[in-house]
C-alpha cells in the first residue's frame, strides 16, 4: 500500500501496481479488443502505452502548491491583474478517459508579490495531467492560485473540445465547452471581470 494524491488533491491509500502489472493489463485489453498481442506490431505496445500513461497522468505525482513557492516582491507596487492567455490544455475526462483538448486563460491580482509566468502554465499542466471534469479542473486551478499566492483575486477560463462527445456518443465535432471560475475581486467587482473577459477575447495576430 502507498499514499498518493487523488484528483481532488486529497491523500488516499492505494495498492501499488508495478509496471509489469500495468503492461499485462493493457495486453489483456488488446486481447479483449480481438487483437493478438503477440503479433509483431503489438509486442511492445503494452509497454509503450504504460509509458505514455505515465506521461498523460503525471500530475498525480506533483504538488501544485510547491510550484508556486517562489514569488517576487520587487515589482514596484504593481497591483493590477496579470493575465496569461492561450495556455494549452491536454487532459483526459474521467468518464471515458478520452482526451480533452483546448486552452486556458488565467489571471490573478497580486497582493504584494508576483510569481514567475511559467508557473501559471505549470499549475494548469499539473491539474490537466489527471483524470478530470472540465468544471473541476477550472476550479482547482483557480483555488490553488488564490490560496498559494494569497492573491486579491483569480479568474480562470477553459475553452476545450471533449473527444468523448466528438468521436463517440453524440459525435458533435464542432462543439466546444467553456467554463469560468472567479474568486476575490474578480467575483466581487464586475469591472475586473469585464476587463478580464475583454482581454482574453482579443484575437491573436
Amino acid at each position: 500500500m502507498k499514499l498518493v494524491k487523488n484528483t481532488d488533491n486529497k491523500i488516499v491509500e492505494t495498492s501499488e501496481v508495478t509496471d509489469k502489472e500495468a503492461e499485462q493489463a493493457f495486453k489483456t485489453i488488446l486481447t479483449w479488443l480481438g487483437e493478438d498481442p503477440n503479433r509483431e506490431g503489438l509486442l511492445e505496445t503494452p509497454k509503450r502505452v504504460m509509458k505514455a500513461y505515465k506521461e498523460y497522468f503525471g500530475g498525480y505525482k506533483v504538488d501544485p502548491n510547491k510550484i508556486l513557492d517562489k514569488t517576487f516582491g520587487d515589482v514596484d507596487g504593481y497591483d493590477d491583474m496579470v493575465i496569461q492567455k492561450n495556455i494549452s490544455v491536454q487532459s483526459h475526462c474521467e468518464h471515458h478517459m478520452a482526451p480533452i483538448i483546448g486552452k486556458a486563460h488565467v489571471a490573478y491580482i497580486p497582493k504584494e508579490r508576483v510569481v514567475g509566468l511559467s508557473k501559471l502554465a505549470r499549475v494548469v499542466e499539473v491539474f490537466s495531467k489527471r483524470l478530470q471534469t472540465q468544471e473541476r479542473l477550472t476550479m482547482q486551478i483557480a483555488k490553488t492560485l488564490m490560496e498559494s499566492l494569497e492573491a486579491k483575486g483569480v479568474a480562470v477560463t477553459i475553452d476545450s473540445t471533449h473527444q468523448c462527445m466528438t468521436m463517440r456518443g453524440i459525435k458533435k465535432e464542432q462543439a466546444t465547452t467553456v467554463t469560468n471560475y472567479y474568486l476575490g475581486q474578480f467575483k466581487e467587482d464586475l469591472s475586473y471581470q469585464n476587463r478580464y473577459l475583454r482581454f482574453i477575447s482579443i484575437p491573436k495576430d
